[in-house]
C-alpha cells in the first residue's frame, strides 16, 4: 500500500519517495506540499471477508482492517502490537469484564423490533479508554506505532498537536514516559472544560509540553500546519503529528465501523447485506472521515450523519455547497467545546474523493482556505456527486444538548456527553425506518460537569483514579497566537 497527497505535489527537497509507505507517513504527518495523505485506493472487502470478519474480537479485527493498510511492518511485529494494544485492560473504565472485552460495546436505546418496523437506536461506547474519550481508541495504537518504529530506526521524535479538548489528553497520556518521544500540545485558553484541562496540565512528566493559546482550536491548528510547512525547521527538530491530520489517527478509527456495524446487524438475516447508518458529531471530519472510508471500503453504510454544534461550518456545507471557514471571532466557545471548530481539516481528504481524485482541483480549491476564503461547489458537477456518499447532516445548540441530556437519562438511564448529545438529537431527526441508526459516543459525562449540573442538576459519576484532578498541580505556558512563540518553545527544550 503506497500513499499520495490530495494536493499531488511531490517536492525534491525531502527524503520522502514519491508514493511513500505507511510508516514514513506516520512520522510525518503533515504532506510536504501542505496536503493530506490518503492510500493510492482503498482496498475492497469482499461480503465473505466481512461475514468472517464477524465473528473476529477486536484486536483481531483491527489487525484484519489495519493489515490493508500498513504493509511495510511485518505481520510477526504487527499483530502482537496491535493485541497490546486493544485490551480490556486499557479499554475498562467502568465496565464489567465482558463489556471491557469488547472495547466498543453496543448499548440498544431501542431495540430493533422488525414486525413493528423498527430498525432500532443505538449508541457505540468509544469512551472507555485512559482519558475517558474516543480518542484514546485510536491514539493509544499511535503512541504503539510511533514507539516501534522509532526504535527501528534508532530515532526520536517531538510531536506538535493542537487540541479542542479531547485529542491533548489522549495523546499525552499515550506517549507520556516514551523515551523516544516528546510532545508539544497547543490547546485553546480557556476554552475547554476543567476536567479537560486538568487532564493535560497536571501531567509533569519530562517529555509532555502543554501551551496555551490566546485563541481559538484553529488558531492552534493553523500554528501547527505553518511549523510542519517550515520544511528546514521540521526536518532540523524532528516535528511529527498526531491530529487527525496524521493518516494512522483515521485508520486506526475505520476499525470502530466494522465493529459497530457487526454489532447492530447480529443475528439479522440477511446480516451482510443489510445498511446501517451512523450518526457522529464532528468537529475536525477525522472521526467521520473514518466511516467515509469504512463506506468506500465496501461496508454497507447506508447514511453518514453528521452532527455539528453552533460552528456549523460543515453543516453549512452539506445543505448548501459552500465550505467557509471561519475566524477566531466567528467561533463560539460552547458547551460541547470539543467541536469548537470553524476549519475541519480532515474535509480536505473527503473533498479529494468528492472532486474524483484529482489533486489539481483540491490545489486550486484549497488555496482559497489558506489564504482564508471558502468554497463554493454549489453549481459544480461536484455537488450534485454529493449524494452518492451517503452524508446527511444537521446541527444542535446548546438548549438542543440540555433537552437531549435530560431526555437519555429519563427515558434510557443513561448519562451521554454534550458532544453525544449532539449526535444523538440529529440522529433523532435524521433517521429513517429501513436501518439501524448508530450514535458513536465521544466522551464520558464526568468530562463536562458543569453542564451534565445544568441539565440533570446531579454529577456525573468519574472513575476513581479521576476524583480531584483538577485540585493537582498544573504546568501550561500560555501565550499569545504566535507561530514564532511556539518555534521558540520548541528551540528552548530542544538546543
Amino acid at each position: 500500500m503506497r500513499y499520495l497527497s490530495t494536493r499531488g505535489q511531490n517536492l525534491s527537497s525531502t527524503k520522502l519517495s514519491a508514493a511513500p509507505s505507511f510508516t514514513e507517513i506516520l512520522l510525518t504527518g503533515l504532506a510536504p506540499d501542505g496536503g493530506l495523505y490518503l492510500p493510492e485506493s482503498y482496498p475492497q472487502i469482499s461480503k465473505t471477508e466481512l461475514e468472517y470478519w464477524r465473528s473476529l474480537s477486536y484486536a483481531d479485527l483491527a489487525y484484519a482492517v489495519l493489515s490493508r493498510f500498513i504493509d511495510d511492518i511485518p505481520p510477526a511485529d504487527l499483530k502482537p502490537l496491535i493485541a497490546k494494544t486493544y485490551t480490556a485492560q486499557v479499554y475498562g473504565n467502568g465496565r464489567n469484564s465482558e463489556q471491557a472485552a469488547e472495547i466498543t460495546p453496543l448499548r440498544w436505546l431501542e431495540r430493533p423490533d422488525e414486525a413493528r418496523g423498527e430498525a432500532g437506536l443505538a449508541i457505540l461506547e468509544l469512551s472507555n479508554g485512559p482519558t475517558l474519550a474516543f480518542k484514546d481508541i485510536a491514539m493509544q495504537l499511535l503512541g504503539n506505532l510511533f514507539e516501534y518504529v522509532l526504535a527501528k530506526r534508532g530515532e526520536k521524535i517531538n510531536i506538535l498537536g493542537a487540541t479542542s479538548g479531547d485529542t491533548g489528553s489522549s495523546a499525552e497520556y499515550a506517549m507520556r514516559g516514551k523515551e523516544r518521544l516528546r510532545v508539544f500540545m497547543l490547546s485553546p485558553h480557556q476554552r475547554m472544560s476543567a476536567f479537560q484541562r486538568a487532564q493535560m496540565y497536571s501531567l509533569h512528566d519530562d517529555n509532555i509540553h502543554n501551551i496555551a493559546v490566546r485563541g481559538s482550536f484553529d488558531d492552534a491548528q493553523d500554528i501547527v500546519k505553518a511549523v510542519s510547512n517550515d520544511h528546514a525547521f521540521k526536518a532540523r527538530y524532528k516535528i511529527g503529528a498526531v491530529n487527525s491530520i496524521n493518516w494512522a489517527r483515521v485508520a486506526a478509527q475505520i476499525v470502530y465501523y466494522f465493529k459497530g456495524y457487526f454489532a447492530a446487524t447480529g443475528g439479522v438475516d440477511g446480516s451482510s447485506d443489510r445498511q446501517v447508518a451512523f450518526a457522529v458529531p464532528s468537529g475536525n471530519f477525522g472521526n467521520i472521515c473514518a466511516g467515509h472510508i469504512a463506506r468506500m471500503m465496501g461496508l454497507p453504510i447506508g447514511r453518514l450523519v453528521l452532527a455539528t454544534n453552533e460552528n456549523d461550518v460543515l453543516n453549512e456545507f452539506f445543505h448548501s455547497g459552500v465550505y467557509r471557514p471561519r475566524g477566531s471571532a466567528e467561533t463560539h466557545a460552547t458547551s460541547s467545546p470539543s467541536m469548537d471548530i470553524s476549519k475541519a481539516s480532515n474535509f480536505e481528504r473527503f473533498a479529494f474523493d468528492l472532486v474524483g481524485r484529482d489533486p489539481s482541483v483540491i490545489r486550486n480549491l484549497w488555496s482559497a482556505v489558506d489564504a482564508g476564503g471558502s468554497v463554493d461547489l454549489s453549481k459544480t458537477s461536484f455537488y450534485s456527486r454529493l449524494s452518492d456518499f451517503g452524508f446527511a447532516a444537521g446541527r444542535s445548540s446548546h438548549a438542543d444538548r440540555l433537552a437531549t441530556i435530560r431526555d437519555t437519562f429519563e427515558t434510557y438511564g443513561l448519562m451521554i456527553d454534550t458532544h453525544t448529545a449532539d449526535g444523538l438529537k440529529v440522529a433523532r431527526e435524521l433517521r429513517t425506518p429501513e436501518m439501524p441508526m448508530v450514535v458513536l459516543e465521544t466522551a464520558l459525562p464526568a468530562k463536562f460537569e458543569e453542564t451534565i449540573v445544568e441539565a440533570l442538576g446531579r454529577r456525573p459519576e468519574r472513575p476513581v483514579g479521576l476524583l480531584g484532578i483538577e485540585d493537582l498541580p498544573q504546568r501550561v505556558e500560555v501565550i499569545d497566537v504566535s507561530v514564532d512563540a511556539v518555534k521558540g518553545i520548541i528551540q528552548r527544550y530542544l538546543d
